[in-house]
């Protein structure tokens, strides 16, 4: 079918478009990283004298750099629409967040809702694959203190005392409040045909749109980061009043993230941006 004047220039102004916006999102990273990592470096004396500040103002660049990376999105036209319950009502309490898994955009779009909701993200800590450790993001969250966990079967039983080890050594002594993962395991497209397998084989619930979860890593913060109880009461401490909470993980937020016509938005869309603007829908229980 031949190609008309008009869709050839529609064509060619998207191109020229995402090019401008890689350019942009190029000198973006090359600016905002090295800048992130050197104040750190410059901070390194305060980190000693005062390590609640310093983690304090590494979290202000960390949100910053997040925020950032929302912007990219804003700026293309895609945008998020929220439901469910108010979770900006807990952001000073721990929680666990459990995302559903479709793209690598899945992360981004998360980037954009959290911006508005208190001090969550200078407080958080991300778990995620360990590939992106070799990004241009790696170095950020490496330093900021998110874990990144290797898949696989071989790898399963390791990686899980890892993560113990590392929520013991940084969660609380870095102040975070939130934790957030994918508890499927990769992507829904990927994951799909073997979860459908597996509830088909236990008895489970057959599910189109999001995977069985995982539970390793979900038992092993669960385990690590919640108050021990004896009797309805924090071990070791006086009796409280009813209703109140007792210190240490509180919440878990089942957080699902809902595509147009389910197709997912992938971190080169949100950079690039040739995709006509389209709203994503988060809801939150």
């Amino acid at each position: 079918m031949a190609v008309t004047l008009e869709q050839a220039q529609r064509v060619g102004c998207t191109c020229v478009k995402a090019l401008l916006r890689f350019a942009f999102m190029v000198a973006n990273n090359l600016v905002a990283i090295p800048s992130y990592v050197l104040y750190l470096i410059v901070l390194q004396p305060l980190r000693v004298l005062d390590s609640k500040s310093f983690w304090y103002i590494e979290g202000v660049l960390f949100k910053w750099l997040l925020a950032m990376v929302a912007s990219w999105g804003w700026w293309a036209g895609y945008t998020v629409v929220e439901w469910g319950d108010d979770v900006k009502a807990v952001s000073e309490d721990e929680a666990m967040v459990l995302v559903n898994h479709q793209a690598t955009g899945d992360v981004c779009t998360l980037m954009m809702c959290l911006q508005d909701k208190g001090t969550v993200v200078r407080q958080m800590m991300w778990l995620m694959d360990h590939i992106f450790k070799y990004t241009n993001f790696g170095i950020v969250s490496l330093i900021h203190g998110d874990f990144f966990i290797r898949q696989g079967r071989e790898h399963r039983d390791q990686q899980l005392v890892l993560l113990k080890e590392h929520l013991e050594k940084y969660y609380r002594s870095r102040n975070r409040k939130w934790i957030v993962l994918f508890p499927e395991g990769g992507f829904l497209r990927k994951r799909r045909e073997t979860s459908q397998a597996f509830a088909k084989k236990n008895n489970l619930p057959f599910l189109k749109h999001v995977t069985l979860p995982r539970l390793g890593a979900t038992q092993v913060i669960l385990k690590t980061l919640v108050a021990p109880q004896e009797n309805g009461t924090p071990a070791g401490g006086d009796a409280v009043i009813k209703e109140s909470k007792p210190k240490g993980l509180q919440w878990v937020i089942d957080t699902t993230i809902a595509y147009s016509k389910g197709e997912p938005i992938d971190i080169q869309t949100w950079i690039l941006g040739y995709r006509q603007p389209t709203v994503t829908h988060v809801h939150y229980r």
